[in-house]
């Protein structure tokens, strides 16, 4: 059994055996005896282990005290060694930086260690005091030889000789600035190497500063470290020793208890031993043995619970042994990195300075190569300096004699240069009086030349449109539309104008000017009135019987439906047509009597379409007219009387209901057909009975277009190929014109039949081209305007007038007249649309632009 198991077994023997027990016998005793002897050896294992673990205990602390004691003297013995280093480094560094520099800055500052320095700087400084004088008397003698050459000039006045006088000028100030060049070249070389070696020095000096910081900051970091562990040391002594004075404490309480138990029980023993001798008397020594057995069970239950707290003691001390034992394992562990950390440190610190010895070496000996350079490139300078110091004299000498001869040109000289001011001014002042005589002439000749150049531009201006109705010519005006919102990023300055002929415009394609010359060229600011105003003088020509023909041309999108029609608040030439005919009709009113009808005829997909009718599914013709006039007519056309303004804005407003528009890629609100506005004025002579018939056809062609640009599709596509036909059909037309072929292809198309009066002679024709500034549509515009320009060449001779005489009396032929005209627009009005609603014919949508 161990030692474990006797304790476990001692400590769990049952109180109540003895009081059990009536009779004891003397195996029995022997048994007790043995097992209280066994007991006592175990408290004294456990007493000698307990003194063994103390002894240990003590030995160890004893060990770690005297280790910590010399780590710590070693290491503060190893700081005390780096802080002397550092201090006699830093009195090294403040001592050798200050004497570096100040050398560098001030040379000639007396130093016991460098006597040889010292005075190579005080011989510097006599050469250069010597330098000094010298060039103090060098200036003494430039002044006397300036003031000499002063004297010659107000003596000697010679022309001939002023290349010379301008070359010893030259030379005196070469000469000024060698002097001023001998005086700051040393001083300046001096202290630019000097600066130069303090520069290098503090370079040097900066990064050895930096590491001393840091070793600074190590050594203090590696104290504080110290004194911490230090600390720790203290703290586990202290702890250790309270620790022992328990352990003390408790041996002390564990001999008593052993002590007192050890007489119990050799009491007990004796006791046995006699009892044993007298055997008669077993059961009175029975009874005194149960007497006293009870005593002694009271005993041995207090010795075990003595045992028992002396081995809970125990266990603690066996736990603060290990305890301190890995403290001391670890504080080893330290002890021994900190050695080799200071070992590192040491290391470092005979490096560094070792470096540092070896780098104040190399300042020493760098700062005295450098003096010894300086003195000898002073004294190299000082020879150059006497040098130039003879060449300068040896040339004062040679240039005094030709100084005395240049007085007298000097002189001369300075007398014209005083003169000169006087007839500089003089000269200026009549050059501007000219000058100015000249820019007037020339300015009242260019007003001149101006004006007859607008005089005559407008005398041409006048002959060509003369030359044109006497041709008949088809006039061409151009009108160049803005640029709407959401343009402007494809928009650039294609398009350009001459501020002086407005019958120019200037197109930019690829880099290339192009010219077009027209009739008249309207800006994209011209309003629908400035228009208007250019084409009244054929629209009034209409009253006088004339037949009158205004058609627009241009691609999709460039506003020809905006100048034919225009808006509600800005209307276009329809408009403004009839406004001016019902004007002009007022005026005449006394003596005429006139009578205005309107019909409105669209070309839809190559037929003929009645704005104006019921039924817009009607087929309608061209046929030529039964009168044997010649002309054209649509039987079926429907005609209405105008009589007012307000008749004009219903029938416009029921034209624009019936007429074709949808929305494609290029306008959102896109004529799909072209419309013509038929005006027939008719007019009779109350007094002589005289009648004219005039007719003036508005014409709103549909615009050219691309399909890949407008995106048409279905009927869409349809109608852009049959209007892309028709206007190439009038191209046709146009070509065959201009070259005068025999035959026209008139009946090409539904549009250039039904033009054909306006085209083939007999009329007064206009063309407005519309033209758009975007870069996308630069390929449409140059073919428009080129088609302008061939419309403009074409000659459709002299225009008659329809009018015809009546020998009848002048009342009895107006009365007529008055019988033979259908009934008026308001009868027509309320007879044709009784049965249309009245929101229908309110609301009108607006003109597409």
């Amino acid at each position: 059994m161990s030692d474990g198991e006797e304790d476990c077994a001692f400590l769990s023997l049952p109180a109540a055996t003895f009081p059990q027990r009536t009779a004891l016998t003397t195996t029995d005793q022997l048994e007790t005896s043995q097992h209280n002897h066994d007991q006592q050896l175990l408290i004294q294992t456990l007493q000698e282990k307990v003194c063994e673990f103390q002894a240990r205990l003590r030995r160890e602390e004893a060990s770690r005290c005297l280790q910590l004691q010399r780590l710590q003297q070693s290491h503060e013995q190893s700081l005390q060694e780096k802080t002397n280093v550092i201090h006699t480094l830093q009195e090294e560094l403040h001592t050798a930086l200050p004497n570096g520099v100040r050398a560098v800055q001030r040379l000639g500052e007396p130093q016991e260690h460098q006597q040889h320095s010292n005075r190579l700087i005080q011989e510097g400084e006599q050469l250069i005091a010597a330098l000094r004088t010298q060039v103090g008397e060098l200036e003494e003698k430039l002044l006397d030889q300036t003031q000499e050459v002063e004297r010659l000039r107000s003596e000697l006045g010679a022309t001939d000789l002023e290349k010379h006088l301008e070359l010893l000028v030259v030379e005196n100030e070469r000469l000024k600035q060698e002097l001023k060049a001998c005086k700051t070249s040393l001083l300046q070389e001096d202290a630019d190497a000097l600066r130069e070696a303090v520069s290098c020095w503090e370079s040097q000096a900066r990064p050895r500063q930096k590491r001393l910081a840091e070793l600074e900051q190590q050594v203090l970091e590696k104290a504080s470290r110290v004194e911490t562990l230090s600390r720790q040391l203290e703290e586990s002594k202290r702890h250790a020793g309270e620790m022992q004075g328990q352990l003390e404490e408790s041996k002390c309480q564990q001999g008593e208890v052993e002590q007192q138990l050890s007489v119990r029980l050799r009491d007990c023993e004796e006791e046995l031993a006699r009892q044993a001798a007298r055997p008669h008397q077993v059961k009175f020594v029975t009874e005194i043995v149960e007497v006293e057995s009870s005593e002694s069970q009271q005993a041995v239950a207090e010795a075990q619970a003595k045992s028992a707290a002396l081995q809970e003691q125990l266990s603690l001390q066996r736990q603060l042994l290990r305890e301190l034992e890995t403290q001391l394992h670890d504080s080893q562990r330290t002890s021994t990195q900190l050695r080799a950390q200071i070992l590192v440190y040491e290391g470092e610190m005979e490096r560094a300075q070792g470096q540092l010895e070896a780098e104040m070496q190399n300042l020493e000996e760098e700062k005295n190569r450098v003096i010894e350079e300086a003195f000898i490139r002073a004294e190299s300078e000082m020879k150059a300096v006497h040098d130039n110091l003879a060449g300068v004299r040896m040339n004062l000498l040679t240039l005094q004699p030709a100084l005395r001869t240049l007085t007298c040109d000097y002189n001369c000289l300075k007398r014209q240069v005083q003169d000169f001011p006087f007839m500089l001014e003089k000269a200026i002042t009549e050059a501007k009086q000219e000058i100015c005589q000249v820019i007037g002439e020339v300015s009242s000749a260019n007003q001149e030349l101006l004006r007859k150049y607008k005089r005559e531009m407008n005398l041409r201006k006048k002959c060509h449109n003369e030359l044109v109705r006497m041709k008949g010519n088809i006039r061409v005006f151009c009108r160049v539309r803005p640029v709407c919102r959401g343009e402007h990023d494809s928009a650039e300055n294609m398009v350009s104008f001459d501020p002086d002929d407005d019958a120019l415009l200037y197109l930019s394609n690829k880099v290339k000017l192009m010219t077009f010359e027209l009739d008249k060229v309207f800006h994209p600011q011209a309003t629908q009135e400035e228009v208007f105003q250019e084409v009244q003088s054929l629209v009034t020509s209409c009253i006088d019987g004339f037949n009158v023909c205004i058609f627009a041309y241009g691609q999709t999108g460039s506003g020809k439906t905006y100048t034919m029609e225009g808006v509600a608040k800005d209307p276009g030439i329809n408009q403004r047509a009839l406004r001016l005919l019902f004007s002009e009709v007022t005026e005449k009113a006394p003596d005429w009597d006139f009578k205005i009808t309107v019909s409105m005829v669209e070309i839809y997909n190559e037929t003929l379409r009645n704005l104006l009718g019921d039924n817009q599914g009607e087929k309608l013709d061209i046929k030529m007219n039964p009168d044997g006039s010649g002309h054209l007519y649509v039987p079926g056309l429907t005609e209405f009387t105008v009589q007012s303004p307000e008749d004009i804005n219903r029938v416009f407003e029921l034209g624009h209901m019936n007429r074709a528009t949808a929305c494609t890629n290029l306008n959102e609100h896109s004529s799909r057909s072209h419309a013509l506005l038929i005006i027939t004025v008719a007019g009779v002579n109350s007094s002589t009975g005289h009648r004219t018939q005039g007719k003036l056809n508005l014409v709103d062609l549909a615009g050219s277009e691309r399909i890949a640009k407008s995106g048409a599709e279905g009927s869409r596509l349809r109608e852009a190929q049959c209007i892309n036909k028709s206007l190439s059909a009038l191209g046709d037309v146009i070509n065959a014109l201009r070259s005068r072929h025999s035959h026209v292809p008139f009946r090409n198309s539904r549009l250039t039949y039904l033009l054909s009066d306006s085209l083939s002679g007999d009329s007064k024709t206009l063309m407005m081209v519309q033209v758009s500034p975007l870069v996308s549509n630069m390929s449409e515009s140059v073919c428009s305007l080129k088609f302008a320009q061939r419309v403009r060449t074409i000659e459709l001779g002299n225009a008659t007038r329809r009018q015809w005489e009546n020998s009848s009396t002048s009342s009895s032929s107006a009365q007529a007249l008055r019988q033979t005209f259908p009934r008026s627009l308001s009868q027509i009005w309320g007879i044709r649309f009784h049965s249309v609603p009245l929101p229908l014919m309110i609301q009108v949508g607006k003109p597409t632009v």
